[in-house]
C-alpha cells in the first residue's frame, strides 16, 4: 500500500540552538515539543514526586500495618507484560521490606477474564488474604471489592486505566487517572503506579526506623527499575519526561547485566545479549514472549520468570515461554492468512469496509489482538477481530488508527443500538468487546457504518511521520550513536525517522525475503536494508531510484562499525 510521507514541524527554540546539542538532535527535539535542555534530564532526582498521587498515604498506612502485624498480603495482577511485571515488582519490593507473608494471584483470561473480577475472587478466598493490592487493575472492579468487603477484606487499589462512572469502595485507590487525582504525569503504567506505591512506603519505613529496628538493608529502589521499565515500554504508554527517566535507568541495569534473571534468560532464548539490548527490544523481543504465557495458558509463570533467583529456573522458564511463542506465533500466521482470505472476498482494496470486522469460528481468544494490530497497520483501517466464546458469545479486540478514537465509536454504536453491545472497554487506539453471536453482524454494519460517518479516503492512506531530510554528511556513526543515546525513544516520543531520494547502487534478497542495497546520496555510498518486502516487486533492476523512509542505525560485523539505513518504507521514483 502506497503511504503518505508527512514532515514534521517545529521552531527550534534559542535555548536549543545555544546548547552543545547535535544540530540534527535540535532539529529532532524541537519536533517532539522539546524546548529546553531541561525537559532533557534523565537523572533519578528529577523525578516526579509521589506526594500528589491522592490515597497513596492511605495506602502506605494499610501497608505498614500489614508489615508491622506480618498479615498475609495478596497481590492481585493482570495477565500482560505490564501486570506481570507489576506484580513481581510488587512482590520483590515487599519482600525486601521484610514482608514474610505474601502471594500473588493472576487471572487466566479464559475463565476468570480481565483483573480482580467476582470470578477470580473465588479464588481469592482460598488464599485467605488479610489485605489484598491489585496492580495494572482494580479501578473497575466495584463487584469483586464490594465482595472483599463483605469479607472484611481491605483491598488496596493501584492501578492507572481510566476510571468509569462509579469507584469501587476501596480501603485506598492510587491512579493518577481518578477523579481529582493531582499527580502531574498521568501516563504512567501500573508498574510505574505500584513503584510509586512503594517509594512511598520505603520513606514511611525509613521515618518509623523500620529498616534499623528489624536490622533490615534499606532497599535501593533504583535496583528495581528492570521491572519498570519492561512494564512501561510493553504497554506502549506515552514517554513523556518521567516515563524516560524510569526507562533509562532500568535499561542500564538490563545493559550492565544486572537484570532480574528471568529478564536475562528471555533475551538468551531469543538470541539476543542483554548487555547490547535497546528499549525497543522490551516491546518486541521480551515482551512478546511474556504476554504467550497470558495469551494461551496462564501469565503466572511468566510471573514466576521475573520472580525467580535461581539461574537454573530462569532458564527453564524462559526456554517454557520461547516454546508458548512459537506456538503463538504459529496461531497468528494461521489466523493471519484466514483473515485477509475473507477480507479479499470482499473484492480488492476499495471494496474493503471502513471499518473492518472479522470473525472466525477456530480463532484463538488469545491472540485476537494481535491479528487485529496487524491487519490494522497493513490496512490503514480500523479492525476488530473476532472469536467465539462460551454461551452464544463472541468476543472481539479493536486497533484503531490515530484519526479514530476507537472507544468513542463504540460508545456511538452503544447508544444508538443499545444492548447491542454486552460490554466494552478500552482507549483511544484499543478496546475490547463482547457481544451475542446472533448480533454480530448487525454490530459490523453498525461499525463500518459509524467509522464512514467519521471518515474521508484521505484518512486511510497510511501517514508515515518523519523528521525531514539528512544531509550526506549525517551519515555517520557518530550521529547514529547521539540519537540512540538521545532517548529512550517510545510512544508519544518517537524514534526518529527520515525520509529522502537515493540513487540504488546494487540491490539483492538475503536471508528470507530481505532486501539488501547499496544506495549513493550526492555520490556518498551508504547500505540499507528493508526488512520482509514482496518478492513480487523487489529486488527492481528497472528502478534507478527510490524514496525511502529509514531509522539511522550502526552496523557491527566482525568488529567493525558502519552506518546502515533501516529502511521502513521504499518506492520506486517514477519519471
Amino acid at each position: 500500500m502506497k503511504k503518505i510521507i508527512v514532515r514534521r514541524d517545529g521552531e527550534i527554540s534559542s535555548r536549543l540552538r545555544n546548547s552543545n546539542l547535535h544540530p540534527v538532535l535540535q532539529r529532532i527535539y524541537a519536533h517532539r515539543n522539546i524546548d529546553d535542555v531541561t525537559q532533557l534530564e534523565k537523572e533519578l532526582a528529577t523525578l516526579l514526586p509521589y506526594h500528589d498521587l491522592l490515597g497513596i498515604d492511605v495506602a502506605v498506612d494499610y501497608l505498614f500495618r500489614a508489615l508491622v502485624e506480618q498479615k498475609h498480603i495478596l497481590i492481585v495482577g493482570d495477565y500482560d507484560v505490564d501486570g506481570a511485571s507489576s506484580t513481581a515488582l510488587m512482590v520483590r519490593v515487599l519482600r525486601a521490606f521484610g514482608a514474610k507473608q505474601i502471594d500473588f494471584l493472576v487471572p487466566n483470561r479464559f475463565k476468570q477474564g480481565y483483573g480482580l473480577s467476582p470470578a477470580l475472587f473465588e479464588l481469592v478466598l482460598e488464599y485467605k488474604p488479610d489485605l489484598i493490592v491489585t496492580v495494572d487493575n482494580g479501578i473497575a472492579s466495584v463487584q469483586a471489592i464490594a465482595l472483599a468487603n463483605q469479607h472484611h477484606i481491605p483491598v488496596i487499589v493501584t492501578d492507572h486505566h481510566l476510571s468509569g462512572e462509579t469507584l469501587p469502595q476501596a480501603a485506598a485507590i492510587v491512579n493518577p487517572n481518578q477523579p481529582n487525582d493531582k499527580f502531574p504525569s498521568k501516563n504512567l503504567a501500573g508498574v510505574g503506579v505500584a513503584f510509586y506505591v512503594l517509594l512511598a512506603l520505603r520513606a514511611k519505613l525509613r521515618e518509623q526506623n523500620w529498616f534499623a529496628d528489624k536490622n533490615i538493608p534499606e532497599p535501593n529502589l533504583a535496583h528495581y527499575l528492570d521491572l519498570v521499565a519492561l512494564g512501561t515500554v510493553a504497554d506502549i504508554v506515552k514517554l513523556d519526561q518521567n516515563n524516560r527517566i524510569l526507562v533509562d535507568r532500568g535499561m542500564q541495569l538490563i545493559k550492565a547485566g544486572k537484570g532480574v534473571l528471568g529478564i536475562n534468560a528471555l533475551f538468551t532464548v531469543a538470541g539476543r545479549s542483554p548487555f547490547k539490548a535497546k528499549v525497543q527490544d522490551l516491546g518486541f523481543v521480551i515482551g512478546p514472549r511474556l504476554n504467550a504465557a497470558g495469551r494461551l495458558e496462564d501469565m503466572s509463570l511468566g510471573v514466576r520468570c521475573l520472580l525467580t533467583d535461581n539461574f537454573s529456573d530462569a532458564q527453564t522458564m524462559a526456554g517454557q515461554l520461547e516454546s508458548l511463542n512459537q506456538e503463538r506465533r504459529s496461531i497468528e500466521n494461521r489466523m493471519q492468512k484466514e483473515a485477509f482470505g475473507l477480507l479479499n472476498k470482499c473484492g480488492d482494496e476499495t471494496s474493503w469496509p471502513m471499518g473492518i470486522c472479522l470473525l472466525h469460528r477456530d480463532w484463538h481468544e488469545g491472540v485476537i489482538g494481535i491479528v487485529a494490530s496487524r491487519l490494522k497497520d497493513r490496512t490503514s483501517r480500523p479492525v476488530i477481530i473476532f472469536a467465539e466464546v462460551d454461551n452464544g458469545m463472541v468476543k472481539g479486540s479493536a486497533r484503531s488508527i490515530p484519526a479514530v478514537h476507537i472507544c468513542e465509536v463504540l460508545m456511538s454504536i452503544h447508544e444508538a443500538n443499545p444492548g447491542l453491545i454486552a460490554r466494552f472497554g478500552g482507549h483511544a487506539m484499543a478496546a475490547g468487546l463482547s457481544l451475542k453471536a446472533e448480533n454480530y453482524q448487525k454490530f459490523s454494519e453498525a461499525f463500518d457504518r459509524e467509522i464512514r460517518n467519521r471518515l474521508n479516503n484521505e484518512d486511510f492512506c497510511g501517514k508515515l511521520v518523519t523528521d525531514g531530510e539528512l544531509s550526506k554528511d549525517d551519515f555517520s556513526v557518530e550521529l547514529a550513536k547521539l540519537i540512540e543515546q538521545a532517548g529512550p525513544w517510545g510512544e508519544g516520543f518517537k524514534e526518529p525517522l527520515f525520509d529522502g531520494k537515493f540513487k540504488i547502487v546494487n540491490q539483492y534478497i538475503v536471508g528470507k525475503n530481505h532486501l539488501k542495497l547499496t544506495l549513493s546520496m550526492e555520490s556518498k555510498l551508504v547500505d540499507a536494508i528493508a526488512f520482509n518486502i514482496n518478492p513480487n516487486e523487489w529486488p527492481n533492476d528497472r528502478c534507478e531510484e527510490m524514496n525511502i523512509v529509514y531509522r539511522l542505525d550502526v552496523n557491527n560485523y566482525k568488529g567493525r562499525e558502519n552506518i546502515q539505513l533501516m529502511v521502513e518504507y521504499l518506492e520506486p521514483v517514477v519519471g
